[in-house]
């Protein structure tokens, strides 16, 4: 691992925030690092509020998207709620749907499937509409580039609505509004919304004439808040707001598919973290396994007996999916050492019965093991259809665009794309991916970088510290939990490899002549017990321990040296 320390902040900001705010200069210089910088910007990080929440019609044609649904309710039309089949295109569809439902009864909902279709607006769901008499589609989490579709739609005399949240090309389709903070010609305040955020902004303009105001639209940010922790948008501005009141709503009053996936893992109180590891992927298994269908079905029921017989065929769903995902793991895995003779800056792996819909999941696994730009490639229909993923710092899907003369269709963000092509140029692609990645990539990005924020000293750490810590919560990308290093600390002598298989460390650390003890617990450290004999440094993050009814501060390392 690469440890780099944050730059440290202006030091005359930090004693002002610390004094003004009465917290330790750790906090302060935390807080500096992420532009929170006066008692105000600690108010609104703090206290997020939903008045802070921006006005919907701020977004470049809002105003035409509410006009055309209101003319849709008003003549009676039937519209159809399209959305991708991942958590943030199902809890979208889930969340538009349910509020037009108290609108007008004449709504459907739509998931492509993955494997007949493929992602985004397909031909396959325009003539559904046009076979079911369907005269508008909101199209939620995909749609940016769907111009010849929106054409095809036009010729039918559908109309489309689409709400996005992924990159526009150079050319925006012609639907009736295309609501996409991304936009160049958009100045919305805020342009990291997921597809779900972008949904809850047209309920929320659409409840304007209606006379409601945002309390009222509270009970859907148990929908929006899963959707931000599992696209992995910034955790700031209004996403952060969205984030805070949306955990609020799952851990106090979530709707029944919400309380029936909980209800599943027992646990009492969720955190972001938890949504990302215990919801989202359930909610992405209906999609990868069967179909996406499922995720809405669930999401939607009124029920609470039918949405938890929902959830147990989704929990089976996700252990089929875990099973798959380690079995394709091991395969590629070996195609990758097979293939080690040479220097690679990337992993390209391909094999035509692997299950698409775990193909993401694959690359990520790689990359935890060989750290750099990977592609999973399968088989789909007569073509090859890849999940990509990146590591920190490196855009991939700059790097397919330098590739595209060898690409049928792609399309994605940074740090994950998807995209297909004929089997014909798998091998022209693989060899130019390599190539852009190799010359274009900082070779330091190829070693996993731990971010610290700040150096502390045990004797630093008190309840008071962690009470604060745990208030800058929800953490994510852009408000990371912090991570801390201490230099030059010992073991108390009973440090020991923990777990079933050895591969965790459990040690007591202790610095200089303080002889106060941590807890701490080092996963998948176990082999570094070797390096705790004599002095070593930590980098770590802070979590409350409760053992046996007993209250403690935990140290969970996540590097020694």
């Amino acid at each position: 691992m690469r440890w780099t320390l944050k730059p440290a902040p202006n030091s005359e900001k930090v004693k002002a925030l610390a004094k003004d705010l009465q917290v330790e200069p750790a906090i302060a210089k935390i807080l500096c690092q992420r532009n929170i910088e006066s008692f105000n910007d600690a108010k609104l990080f703090f206290r997020p509020s939903l008045e802070d929440i921006h006005d919907p019609f701020l977004m470049k044609d809002m105003d035409l998207a509410v006009e055309r649904i209101d003319l849709a309710i008003t003549n009676q039309e039937n519209i159809l709620v399209f959305g991708d089949y991942d958590v943030d295109g199902t809890t979208a569809v889930s969340l538009v749907a349910s509020y037009l439902r108290t609108l007008t009864p004449n709504i459907a909902t739509y998931i492509p499937d993955r494997y007949a279709e493929g992602y985004g607006v397909s031909y396959a769901g325009i003539d559904f509409a046009e076979d079911n008499d369907f005269s508008l589609i909101i199209a939620l989490d995909c749609g940016i580039k769907a111009i010849e579709k929106v054409a095809y739609a036009s010729e039918k005399k559908i109309d489309f609505i689409i709400c996005d949240h992924h990159k526009p090309g150079a050319e925006i389709p012609n639907a009736v509004a295309v609501l996409n903070a991304k936009r160049e010609d958009c100045f919305y305040p805020f342009d990291e919304l997921c597809g779900c955020g972008v949904g809850f902004k047209l309920i929320q303009a659409l409840g304007v004439s209606r006379k409601q105001n945002i309390e009222e639209f509270v009970p859907y940010l148990d929908l929006v808040a899963t959707a931000i922790a599992a696209d992995i948008v910034p955790m700031n501005g209004e996403n952060r707001i969205l984030a805070y009141y949306g955990l609020q709503v799952i851990n106090q009053n979530p709707r029944n598919g919400i309380k029936a996936l909980v209800h599943q893992v027992k646990k009492k109180v969720l955190t972001i973290t938890d949504v990302v590891f215990i919801i989202a992927p359930r909610i992405n298994a209906a999609g990868r396994m069967k179909h996406g269908n499922y995720a809405v079905e669930l999401l939607t029921e009124m029920d609470f007996d039918s949405a938890v017989q929902f959830a147990a065929d989704i929990e089976i769903f996700n252990a089929d999916r875990k099973d798959l995902d380690k079995k394709i793991t091991d395969e590629a895995l070996i195609q990758i050492i097979d293939n080690e003779e040479e220097e690679r800056y990337t992993s390209v792996v391909y094999q035509e019965d692997w299950h698409k819909g775990v193909i993401g999941i694959v690359a990520s696994r790689l990359i935890e093991k060989y750290y750099r730009p990977t592609l999973v490639f399968t088989k789909s229909g007569d073509k090859l259809a890849a999940s990509a993923r990146s590591v920190k710092g490196f855009d991939v899907y700059n790097a397919l665009q330098a590739c595209s003369e060898f690409i049928e269709q792609f399309g994605g963000h940074k740090y994950a794309a998807g995209l297909t092509l004929l089997p014909e140029n798998y091998t022209s692609f693989k060899n130019k991916f390599e190539e852009v990645v190799s010359k274009t990539i900082d070779k330091n990005l190829l070693t996993p970088e731990i971010t610290i924020d700040t150096e502390i000293e045990l004797s630093e750490i008190t309840p008071k510290l962690l009470r604060i810590l745990e208030q800058m919560a929800p953490f994510g990308p852009q408000n990371m939990k912090p991570v801390f290093q201490s230099n030059c600390v010992r073991d108390n002598g009973y440090g020991k490899q923990v777990g079933a298989d050895k591969t965790h460390l459990k040690l007591n650390v202790f610095q200089g002549d303080n002889k106060q003890t941590f807890g701490a617990i080092g996963f998948n450290l176990g082999d570094k017990l070797e390096h705790v004999q004599n002095d070593f440094d930590i980098v770590y993050t802070l979590d409350e321990n409760i053992w046996n009814g007993h209250k403690s501060i935990q140290l969970v390392l996540k590097d020694l040296k």
